[in-house]
């Protein structure tokens, strides 16, 4: 890792609270409530190859993800579903919405130990009033200088970022849960990453890569980066 960071980034979910295993319960129910058109698990890699499909129109977030639930419930009963598993999904959808903020263990702490040695930005993809919700509700705002909600998280969405925080990237860290999202485009224009694994990780995010780079690192959980940057 470089010896110069000045702003450290986190990814929000499942780097500071609990995000995906809600979303995995969700979809359980879902599949569920169409067992009897398909079984669960092909109902499983329906709505996920509708969710692909759908990307580029509706980002990441909730809603979009309840828009794939009755497209794919429109499709796999072939428009034949009573309105009421429509509503069904939609209910999903706004219980999703509503999930208490769970944080991950050692985030205060981390974020504690940071503030005031470094500028904290929170850079994550998803819906912008759910993401804005789950960060107030999460009572971490105050700690950081900068919120981006971004629409994806490639390349040039960090460059962009970088430009707009008036940071270069070697003075910049990323950490997060995704190889895909928050190691390996950081990277690859010349910043740091720290790779924090989740026990479950969507589909659509899992890469199997070697992380051996000079300016990445791997942790266990979060608060071991106070001991890399006090080594650094």
């Amino acid at each position: 890792m470089k010896n110069h960071i000045t702003t450290i980034a986190f990814d929000a979910d499942d780097t500071l609270w609990i995000n995906e295993p809600y979303f995995q319960e969700t979809e359980k129910e879902f599949c569920r409530l169409l067992e009897d058109y398909l079984p669960q698990h092909t109902v499983s890699q329906e709505l996920f190859k509708t969710e692909m499909q759908n990307l580029h129109l509706y980002g990441y977030g909730v809603k979009g993800f309840m828009l794939c639930m009755i497209e794919t419930i429109a499709r796999v009963s072939k428009h034949t579903a009573p309105i009421q598993m429509v509503s069904k999904a939609i209910e999903l959808g706004q219980e999703l919405l509503q999930r208490p903020i769970e944080l991950l263990d050692g985030v205060t702490e981390t974020l504690e130990n940071l503030k005031g040695n470094y500028r904290l930005v929170v850079a994550t993809k998803g819906d912008l009033l759910d993401q804005e919700r789950k960060l107030k509700n999460s009572g971490l705002q105050d700690y950081f200088h900068h919120i981006e909600i971004m629409s994806d998280k490639k390349e040039n969405d960090y460059r962009k970022l970088l430009k707009h925080l008036d940071c270069q990237p070697e003075n910049f860290l990323m950490l997060g849960n995704s190889i895909k999202s928050d190691v390996l485009p950081v990277l690859a224009i010349g910043g740091s990453a720290a790779h924090i694994p989740y026990h479950v990780t969507w589909s659509h995010e899992q890469q199997d890569i070697s992380l051996d780079h000079e300016y990445c690192i791997e942790l266990k959980s979060i608060d071991e980066i106070l001991k890399h940057l006090q080594n650094i």
